[in-house]
């Protein structure tokens, strides 16, 4: 009888674990990238580099990083959808595995790569993200 009580409330726990897991709200930074010529390509790694950084500092499993190549065929559908370039920067928020909101923070991106102001960026930046979030 031990055993049986013990069994259901074993699959109780992991069911409730599973389903907490995929009601849980999630974002993916999706980061377009080109093949660059040298000067550019360092400026964009430093780029990419700062913001995992900020995903790595500031979040955990809930926000993910991904790098799109604008010169990979199989990424021409999200290309297209978001009318990609070198440095296009989208933030998509899904809840439940399926996708609910999407956020172009390029400008953002843009402005950083100009001015390289790390404080600010990251604010910027996460601001959004936590936007998405909740």
């Amino acid at each position: 009888m031990k055993q049986i009580f013990l069994i259901l409330f074993v699959s109780i726990i992991a069911s409730s674990s599973i389903f907490a897991q995929k009601s849980k709200k999630t974002v993916e930074v999706l980061y377009f990238k080109a093949n660059l010529t040298c000067c550019q390509a360092k400026a964009c790694n430093t780029i990419e580099a700062d913001i995992k950084k900020i995903i790595e500092d500031n979040y955990d499993e809930n926000v993910t990083f991904k790098q799109v190549k604008l010169d990979d065929e199989a990424n021409k559908p999200l290309i297209e959808r978001f009318n990609a370039k070198s440095q296009t920067v989208v933030l998509v928020k899904y809840f439940r595995t399926k996708e609910k909101a999407t956020v172009d923070v390029s400008e953002i991106v843009k402005q950083y790569a100009y001015d390289k102001k790390v404080e600010d960026f990251s604010k910027k930046f996460t601001e959004q993200i936590n936007i998405l979030l909740n």
